[in-house]
């Protein structure tokens, strides 16, 4: 019976999945909605109230205070729009699953925080989950409308018809790398700047030789970014804005050759990587449970016991003055990946972004709710920061905590990564005051995004992709932690059950698209 109801259970899924794919990839028009018409005048008549759903990533808090700050954002919200906001949080756990299944399951949801390179936006848009928004923008988010330029416009495009707001007036990297102590780091002899994998591994051994108890990297066992470090470090490859599972199969050459597709697993670079994550693994830098593991790095890290962390640079401009709170006395640095050779590549601004769902009920009202949040400062300021003396004050131009905040009583947010604004934002006293020089020596030497109009579709080979991602998920952690046995062997086999996979005929594909897009972009 448990088993039956199991089919039963996954054939559900399926039949939401594919009657949504059935849409062939057209994107939902909305016509004016009951509640939201434009009169004879040009007026926009909101007389019936209207609520309107934001689906937001994040675990869902607890403490009250979202609820307090929306009863805030409700009653202007209210008095300008008449229309009141709720959010449909999307948990942390499976997030990619809960998230697809959501979009896919026909529930009318409004607002949707979306990416392109980390919430497959293009494979929902294929999908038909997002609503064409190309006509309703100027009479709905004119604000929106009028400061975003042409050419970004151009970037949240499917098929011609725009399906998502680019989050393009923000200022962000999430290029990722290690968070090390350089306290401890200068105690093993290592004076200035890790910038590659070999110097790193020497601050892994002195936190193994020098530091008891204290674990030179304790990482998850799901956190495989060494892959994309070592790639990045350690040859020219640019990844492609294409999902394959934990692990991005496809990338382009170079970027001199951005238009020419290969993967660096095929390459010897892989397979120098799996020997130095086997060297890394039968070193102890991480525990040997590893892949099993699902403790809170950061938190160790702040504890000081382990000896790095490992995400992005907007996590780091933060992180830096937590540690002078939470280990006083330490100093802390980021061997970002681009710092080996300088194979940076600026964000996408459809990093965020924000869509609208493709069975809203209220598409127009959700567009002024959006237009509001984006562009109206007071509401802008709630709706990031919460209240102004609970969640923040304003000193020295700065936020700080007021007095008696307890995070745990006072925080909020509502991860609303699709609309922030520069000129709206208030820097933190929390935030490390040379985030600026760091986003300086990027400046210096990113390269501009250069597939903004790039759309993968993945319809030909779908089934072929679903098997890839099952074999990356299969091999990449492994091999990232030194698991797999002999690592030369391993990537050997790893290539091998890609190939079988239908590694081949995808590559075909995207190279076949990716010469279209050449021509697109050329204009030859």
């Amino acid at each position: 019976m448990f088993k039956m109801k199991k089919i039963l259970a996954l054939v559900m899924v399926m039949m939401l999945i594919f009657s949504l794919a059935a849409c062939s990839g057209s994107s939902k028009t909305s016509s004016e909605s009951a509640g939201t018409k434009i009169d004879k005048n040009g007026k926009i008549d909101t007389s019936k109230p209207a609520t309107v759903t934001m689906m937001v990533l994040g675990d869902k808090p607890t403490n009250g205070q979202v609820e307090k700050v929306l009863e805030k954002v409700n009653a202007k919200l209210k008095e300008k729009v008449n229309a009141t906001i709720q959010l449909k949080w999307i948990e942390w756990a499976d997030y990619m699953t809960k998230y697809n299944l959501t979009l896919a399951s026909g529930e009318p949801v409004d607002l949707v925080i979306t990416a392109t390179d980390w919430l497959d936006a293009w494979g929902n848009a294929q999908k038909g989950a997002f609503m064409d928004l190309t006509n309703l923008l100027p009479k709905y988010a004119p604000k929106t409308w009028e400061e975003v330029s042409k050419d970004d416009w151009e970037q949240s495009k499917y098929k011609g018809k725009i399906v998502m707001i680019p989050e393009d007036q923000y200022t962000q990297w999430v290029n990722h790398g290690f968070f090390y102590r350089t306290d401890w780091a200068k105690e093993f002899g290592i004076n200035g700047h890790i910038s590659d994998f070999e110097t790193m591994g020497k601050y892994f051994q002195g936190v193994k030789d020098k530091k008891p108890g204290v674990i030179p990297w304790d990482a998850q066992g799901t956190n495989v970014t060494t892959a994309w470090g070592y790639t990045t470090s350690y040859s020219d490859a640019i990844e492609l804005p294409i999902t394959t599972g934990v692990f991005p199969i496809y990338w382009a050459k170079s970027y001199d050759e951005k238009y020419n597709v290969m993967s660096p697993i095929f390459t010897d670079t892989f397979v120098d990587y799996a020997k130095l994550m086997k060297q890394w693994g039968d070193n102890g830098y991480w525990r040997k449970d590893v892949l099993n593991y699902k403790g809170d790095t950061r938190a160790e890290f702040q504890a000081g016991k382990t000896g790095a962390d490992q995400h992005h640079t907007q996590t780091f401009s933060g992180l830096r003055p937590q540690m002078d709170v939470k280990q006083p006395g330490s100093a802390i640095d980021m061997f970002a990946w681009s710092d080996t050779r300088n194979n940076l590549v600026s964000m996408s601004i459809t990093h965020g972004a924000m869509a609208v769902g493709a069975h809203s009920k209220n598409p127009e009202r959700a567009l002024m709710v959006y237009d509001l949040l984006r562009n109206d400062e007071e509401l802008y300021k709630l709706w990031n920061y919460g209240i102004e003396g609970v969640q923040y004050e304003i000193k020295d131009g700065k936020r700080v905590k007021p007095e008696g905040y307890d995070d745990t009583k006072d925080s909020f947010s509502t991860n609303f990564w699709g609309g922030r604004m520069d000129k709206y934002e208030i820097p933190s006293a929390d935030t490390f005051d040379g985030i600026s020089e760091i986003y300086a020596k990027y400046d210096k030497i990113k390269k501009p995004y250069p597939y903004g109009q790039f759309v993968f579709d993945s319809t030909p080979v779908q089934a072929e992709i679903s098997a890839l991602s099952q074999v990356t998920a299969q091999m990449v952690p492994a091999i990232a932690f030194g698991k797999a046995g002999d690592p030369e062997k391993a990537v050997k086999d790893f290539r091998k059950k890609l190939k079988d996979a239908g590694y081949d005929k995808v590559l075909k594909e995207i190279q076949k698209q990716m010469d279209e897009y050449k021509k697109l972009v050329e204009g030859n």
